[in-house]
């Protein structure tokens, strides 16, 4: 089981902390991978965090899950954290989130899909991002940016 469901079982809907990690993936083109969720947002391929993960280890598993592609020599672009990531989903959860953001040009394999995940996977330029995408990944996407010639 989940380590967040089996605390959802003993606070039910209350405020928890969870930590998560989240990564961009760089094509050749220097065009990052965003994934669309079933709600119609966009958002990069990344999890919550089990008992006894590091937060590459939880970045690595969940992009293979989600995409089938493996990532390798991941980033560390920051770590956001904090009010500002307070969420309130649609079954009434409350979280905090603490999330690990990489980046990576390093990957290998074939892109599949996991469509219980996921409606579409699909490589965006950061200067033409999609309308859905989510008001926190956006923020990510801006760091990255920043970083120019550095990355």
């Amino acid at each position: 089981m989940e380590y967040y469901k089996y605390l959802r079982q003993y606070v039910g809907h209350r405020p928890i902390i969870l930590p998560g990690s989240v990564v961009m993936i760089i094509n050749h083109l220097n065009e990052v991978l965003l994934q669309k969720r079933h709600d119609g947002t966009w958002g990069l391929p990344g999890g919550l965090m089990d008992l006894g993960e590091s937060f590459e280890e939880v970045a690595k598993r969940e992009v293979f899950e989600e995409t089938g592609l493996l990532v390798d020599k991941l980033r560390l672009l920051n770590v956001y954290s904090g009010s500002k990531y307070y969420l309130k989903v649609q079954n009434g959860d409350e979280l905090y989130s603490i999330t690990a953001v990489y980046y990576t040009k390093e990957i290998s394999g074939e892109l599949k899909i996991d469509y219980s995940e996921s409606e579409e996977m699909k490589y965006f330029s950061f200067q033409n991002l999609p309308e859905g995408l989510t008001v926190e990944y956006r923020g990510f996407t801006e760091e990255y940016k920043k970083l120019g010639s550095k990355t």
